[in-house]
């Protein structure tokens, strides 16, 4: 298994928390599989009445997809697999919360994941940046999904810069990716303690206030949502050219 799911059936709270340290939490086939089953069995979960999702270790939340899984792909640009599209809690139909706890890197389709918390909460040590440009690749779907919670420019630099800017846990607080900064270590307590106020309250106006938040900006990450496989498909570079920018990409960064 690669994903711990831990439930405490006295405060209605569980945490699901990616397992691969040793890969910094990337998420291969097998974890994206187990996420998609993970947030159907809380929808049917009376017990669950609120989420804490976080990773293993201190070095990564996650990195996105583990570039050692393989991914078949249609020889069309019509019919483009992604393997991370249902990973998220929202893509699954889940209404209840979902608190995202991050230390340590947060990068790619890592974005899938925290793109669809309610909201974020970060250590000093986190970092936020996505590679898919210096690769030769189209960064899309993470654009996506952090417009619904980043002024445009801030994603647009962030997508942009690709490895060579990190942006810190300071200035996603300042732009709205994270609603609160702790010390080292104490996100997913700070986590723990708003998921079990939260599951305290009664469950049904809990969930209508979820699905009223996200109604207001479904619309737009739907129609957006719709066009992100044909600009993957036009615009990544070939799986081997990726290998190859990846295999001499530069060395350091600027965190800001």
């Amino acid at each position: 298994m690669t994903l711990r799911v831990t439930a405490d059936k006295d405060t209605g709270v569980a945490v699901v928390t990616l397992d691969r340290p040793e890969r910094l939490n990337a998420i291969d086939l097998a974890t994206a599989t187990e996420l998609t089953a993970a947030w159907q069995e809380f929808r049917y979960d009376d017990f669950v009445r609120a989420i804490v999702l976080t990773g293993a270790g201190e070095r990564a939340f996650s990195t996105g997809l583990d570039r050692a899984a393989e991914v078949p792909q249609p020889g069309s640009p019509y019919m483009l697999d992604d393997p991370l599209v249902a990973i998220g809690p929202k893509a699954a139909g889940l209404w209840k919360p979902v608190i995202a706890a991050v230390n340590g890197m947060a990068c790619g389709g890592a974005f899938y994941l925290i793109g669809e918390a309610d909201f974020v909460i970060a250590d000093e040590t986190a970092t936020f940046f996505d590679p898919h440009t210096t690769y030769g690749m189209v960064n899309a779907y993470e654009s996506i999904y952090l417009a619904q919670r980043m002024p445009i420019g801030e994603v647009a630099r962030m997508a942009l810069m690709g490895t060579a800017e990190r942006v810190s846990a300071r200035r996603a607080y300042e732009v709205g990716l994270v609603s609160e900064i702790t010390a080292p270590g104490e996100a997913v307590p700070a986590a723990l303690s708003c998921a079990t106020v939260i599951a305290s309250y009664p469950t049904t106006a809990v969930q209508g206030t979820v699905r009223a938040v996200w109604s207001a900006q479904e619309a737009t990450r739907a129609a957006a949502l719709s066009h992100a496989p044909h600009l993957v498909s036009l615009g990544n570079l070939p799986s081997d050219q990726q290998a190859e920018r990846f295999g001499t990409r530069r060395p350091g960064f600027r965190t800001r």
